[in-house]
């Protein structure tokens, strides 16, 4: 068989395992983020201004989140789809994801730099300064609500495009793309509610819930790729057969 034949069951391979591992990555690194009312903020600037290990949690969650929306790129080239709405979707989802990844480095460097820098100036300035700087932290609390909302939404955009492309891919389970939808859908309500009202109780409940329908699809679809077998990539142009 030539590599063509083998490029399909390769990238979906890749493409599973760099999802689930950013997404575990991801939940892990995220545990170590300091904690806390996150819409009190005297209370958890105060909190994040004692961090110590600030920096690196942030940068592990951008390395995590990278992995896992490279797994999303890697799954438009296992789809290799040529003609129809799953091209379009699968095309709409790629640019959707790169959207997701830059409004993510833009969200850590807000949060990630800007926030950690205001709060340790807010509190260790003197009394008579702290209103003002508490008034700054508070611009770049918000400022980091507006980029977190939209990143929520381009994410939830890139998944229930890829939901739409795989459902019209015979060799993936549908299952799988209804999973994937409803996490996307997961995200769309996480992005209205952290615009509305911050990092509430709704949020942490929307972002569990995200977490745990992305981790059976995401699961679902490395067994797949794993049980594919190389004589089962007949179909000509990169299509394979039903066969899971």
């Amino acid at each position: 068989m030539n590599d063509r034949t083998f490029s399909p069951r390769t990238s979906l391979r890749l493409s599973a395992w760099l999802l689930l591992v950013g997404q575990l990555l991801y939940i892990v690194v995220t545990q170590f983020h300091a904690g806390g009312d996150a819409n009190n903020h005297p209370a958890i600037f105060a909190e994040y201004a004692g961090n110590g290990i600030w920096t690196a949690v942030h940068l592990s969650q951008f390395a995590s989140m990278a992995i896992l929306l490279a797994g999303l790129l890697a799954l438009f080239f296992a789809l290799d789809v040529q003609a129809g709405t799953a091209r379009w979707a699968g095309r709409f989802g790629a640019a959707s994801t790169a959207a997701t990844l830059a409004l993510y480095g833009v969200l850590q460097a807000v949060d990630g730099v800007a926030l950690k820098q205001a709060v340790n100036a807010w509190a260790s300035a003197p009394d008579a300064e702290k209103a003002a700087r508490f008034a700054s932290a508070e611009a770049i609390r918000w400022l980091e609500w507006g980029v977190r909302s939209y990143q929520d939404f381009a994410l939830g955009l890139a998944l229930l495009l890829f939901a739409v492309a795989v459902v019209r891919t015979a060799w993936v389970p549908r299952p799988i793309a209804y999973l994937m939808g409803l996490s996307g859908l997961t995200y769309l309500v996480q992005g209205w509610v952290v615009g509305s009202e911050g990092f509430s109780s709704t949020q942490s409940i929307a972002i569990v819930l995200a977490w745990v329908l992305s981790l059976v699809w995401m699961i679902w679809l490395v067994v797949v790729a794993w049980r594919m077998q190389g004589s089962e990539l007949t179909c000509k142009g990169g299509g394979l057969p039903a066969a899971i």
